[in-house]
């Protein structure tokens, strides 16, 4: 186990994301928020740098079980509709309504962009997943995620739910607050911070990939950068991928601090119920993977923020024995250490990994509610 405080370059330290060369297709660029003003605010700001180009926002009409659709560009509305909802899946909505509204854009060739704005609180990941098959003209330019520093520690580290604030995608979406703002950051290409709270751009500084490019201020941003950008699916979930996370790091003047707790031993599974709090509650951003003995063959996800934490069993291993991998950050000191014992609480001791894994051969699966069923004894 090792703490990685490292610092890399902060948020006036990187360039314009690279060019891609024009493909005569429409540009397309996501704009991911949890605060439906700053993202109103930039998407204003980007149409009235450009002529020409379009915005398209959805928003949950929960009165009247409907998305509402809002097409425009900088100098009029030129739809303002309500999408019925025949079944709770938005992101099936949006599917229905958005892939043959952006192929009739792309085909009128006389827009030069547009940014999509999905509901406020959406998993751009969830979006992007749910559009891009059905493309026809269009190609997605660079991601957007569209940060508010003045409540983003709060936002990211806290208990709060959408539910709680009225943020919900769909019904039924009891996610954290930090859980949907967290998504957002990781997958995004370019992060566009306002207000200049400097712990909160530090800790975005420990979440972020050292490739997602930062806009110091939505007012510095052009909309070329967005629209010249491309964005690479494969590499937005590679950074969330919990098989592949890593620790990134940061400036700790403020206290922000990052762990990457590792080791080829797995969880104990009585232990792991015992000791979870300690892991992952509080005001943390934990994400990573593990893996129990009596499971051998399944990488298990560890999805934590906002105080809540969510485990789930994601791949099997293949050949090879898994291995455990936490990246966990934070802001209080106690809680660094609190986590580091825990961690070290959980996974299986010398003495018990030196037995091997006969001894977890048909022992009852205390994690079945939260992993599914295993397909066999291990």
């Amino acid at each position: 186990m090792s703490a990685n405080d490292a610092a890399h370059g902060g948020p006036d330290a990187h360039g314009p994301l690279r060019p891609v060369p024009d493909t005569g297709s429409l540009p397309v660029s996501l704009i991911s928020s949890i605060d439906p003003v700053l993202r109103d605010v930039l998407v204003t700001s980007l149409l009235l740098e450009r002529p020409g180009m379009l915005a398209l926002r959805y928003d949950v009409d929960a009165e009247h079980g409907a998305l509402r659709r809002v097409l425009g560009d900088a100098e009029r509305v030129i739809d303002d509709s309500l999408v019925e909802l025949d079944h709770p899946c938005v992101s099936c909505a949006m599917r229905e309504d958005a892939i043959p509204l952006l192929a009739r854009l792309a085909g009128e060739s006389r827009w030069n962009g547009l940014l999509l704005a999905p509901p406020i609180s959406a998993d751009p990941e969830v979006v992007v997943r749910t559009i891009l098959p059905g493309r026809q003209g269009w190609h997605l330019g660079a991601s957007a995620a569209v940060v508010d520093t003045r409540t983003a520690v709060h936002d990211l580290l806290e208990d709060d739910t959408l539910a709680e604030r009225g943020l919900q995608w769909a019904d039924g979406d009891e996610r954290a607050v930090g859980e949907a703002l967290a998504a957002q950051i990781e997958y995004a290409d370019l992060l566009v911070l306002d207000g200049a709270d400097g712990a909160a751009r530090e800790l975005i500084e420990h979440l972020r990939a050292p490739e997602q490019q930062v806009a110091a201020s939505m007012h510095t941003l052009h909309p070329k950068t967005l629209l010249l950008g491309r964005h690479s699916r494969a590499r937005a979930e590679a950074r969330r991928d919990p098989r592949r996370v890593a620790p990134y790091g940061g400036p700790t003047a403020h206290g922000t601090w990052t762990l990457d707790l590792s080791s080829d031993r797995p969880f104990h599974p009585d232990r792991l119920l015992e000791h979870i709090e300690e892991l992952g509650a509080g005001r943390l951003r934990g994400r990573g993977r593990f893996w129990v003995p009596d499971r051998p063959g399944t990488i298990c996800q560890w999805d934590g923020a906002g105080g809540q934490v969510s485990i789930g069993a994601i791949a099997d291993a293949g050949r090879d024995l898994p291995t455990t991998r936490l990246v966990v950050t934070g802001v209080g000191p106690a809680d660094a250490e609190r986590v580091r014992r825990a961690f070290g609480r959980i996974l299986l001791t010398p003495e018990e990994w030196a037995d091997g894994l006969a001894p977890w051969l048909g022992i009852e699966d205390r994690l079945a509610p939260w992993l599914g069923e295993r397909e066999a004894a291990a």
